[in-house]
């Protein structure tokens, strides 16, 4: 009798436990009106991902420039004061600044990476009523935005920041890797394979398996998703492989597990963008150890306001501003090595400065910086 009681609590959990592809299949939702026609959600849907053309007029995107220039400009100058610049290139464009203080300061677009300060004007992009609605889309009338964030300072030429083959929920805990997680790829400018767009591998989410991943790759802080492990998801490199160029206004939406990778950017151009994230704020987020998510849209409450006050750290007064600009700085302001917790989740094959930095204790998780 107690073996049957056993047997029967066992199936009926087992009802109750999906498995990573059966997760994934739940994630579809039925077409609702928004940003999205019924084809490119299905699309998104079948393939992973799928770009969706003409979201904002380049006027709309000046707002997020002009931010990026302002960042740029506190770098050049927290570096000027710390005597490890001599140039603050000042006259330099959008597109080549950063390119001209890296050649005197290497790794500064690492510290414009770890900046971790969403700005007002990027906010505004994150909670605008395009890209909320294509959330709404896919996740339905409850959002949270994922602590994740990125401001991508895509140099030329420079290794780290050509981010490798790799699922992006290889990089969260294993308890969110069955929640949709929705980015939204946005390029100040046309990414082209020249720049280094994005590639990804068509339908490589279905099985809904994380595949393994190695640590670091190169010189970098990146985990690394080989070809091989990719061929026992059920992806075909040959035949998956879409090489994805998203013009100035156009939006690049994927999930979480649809491996991607960024190409080199072999331009003389700086190829800006920002990576957004949602999801169900009921879900693990996966990264709930080092910052919570924040709430965006309620269902039950259509007239809900976003408070980003805290959340996005802009909660500084000008007085803290002129302590942090006037404070005498130390090589901790300066160190451009990045650790988390990702990288004690995968094998490390290969050994770098940033490692080393988590392995010495030397910095704890700051942040999630990845492709």
């Amino acid at each position: 009798q107690m073996a049957a009681l056993l047997r029967q609590t066992f199936r009926a959990l087992s009802t109750k436990i999906a498995t990573p592809a059966q997760a994934v299949a739940a994630w579809t939702r039925p077409y609702t009106e928004g940003l999205l026609t019924a084809k490119e959600l299905e699309q998104f849907w079948e393939d992973g991902f799928v770009i969706k053309h003409n979201v904002f007029r380049p006027a709309e995107l000046q707002p997020c420039m002009d931010a990026i220039d302002d960042l740029v400009d506190q770098l050049a100058q927290k570096l000027y004061r710390g005597g490890k610049i001599k140039d603050l290139c000042a006259n330099a464009g959008f597109f080549q600044r950063l390119t001209l203080l890296e050649k005197q300061f290497p790794s500064a677009s690492v510290l414009m990476h770890k900046h971790g300060v969403l700005p007002p004007a990027v906010q505004q992009l994150w909670s605008s009523k395009p890209l909320m609605s294509a959330a709404t889309q896919v996740l339905g009338n409850d959002l949270a935005g994922h602590p994740v964030w990125n401001l991508r300072c895509k140099t030329p030429r420079q290794e780290q920041a050509t981010v490798p083959w790799h699922q992006d929920a290889a990089y969260l805990n294993d308890r969110s890797w069955q929640t949709l997680q929705l980015t939204a790829w946005v390029p100040m400018l046309d990414a082209t394979t020249e720049n280094g767009c994005m590639q990804m591998m068509r339908g490589g989410h279905r099985t809904g398996q994380v595949a393994n991943h190695t640590c670091c790759w190169g010189n970098t802080w990146y985990v690394d998703l080989p070809v091989d492990e990719m061929k026992k998801i059920g992806i075909n490199p040959d035949k998956d492989l879409v090489t994805c160029e998203v013009p100035l206004g156009s939006v690049l939406f994927l999930n979480n597990l649809i491996p991607h990778r960024s190409l080199d950017n072999t331009s003389n151009r700086i190829r800006w963008s920002f990576d957004l994230r949602w999801q169900k704020p009921t879900e693990p987020s996966g990264f709930e150890e080092v910052k919570d998510m924040i709430i965006m849209k309620k269902a039950s409450d259509p007239n809900y306001k976003i408070d980003w006050t805290s959340w996005a750290g802009e909660s500084r007064t000008a007085g803290q501003v002129q302590a942090a600009t006037s404070r005498p700085l130390t090589e901790e302001d300066f160190d451009t090595t990045i650790s988390g917790p990702w990288m004690n989740r995968w094998p490390i094959t290969h050994h770098n400065r940033h490692t080393a930095s988590l392995e010495a204790g030397q910095k704890g998780v700051k942040g999630w910086h990845k492709a």
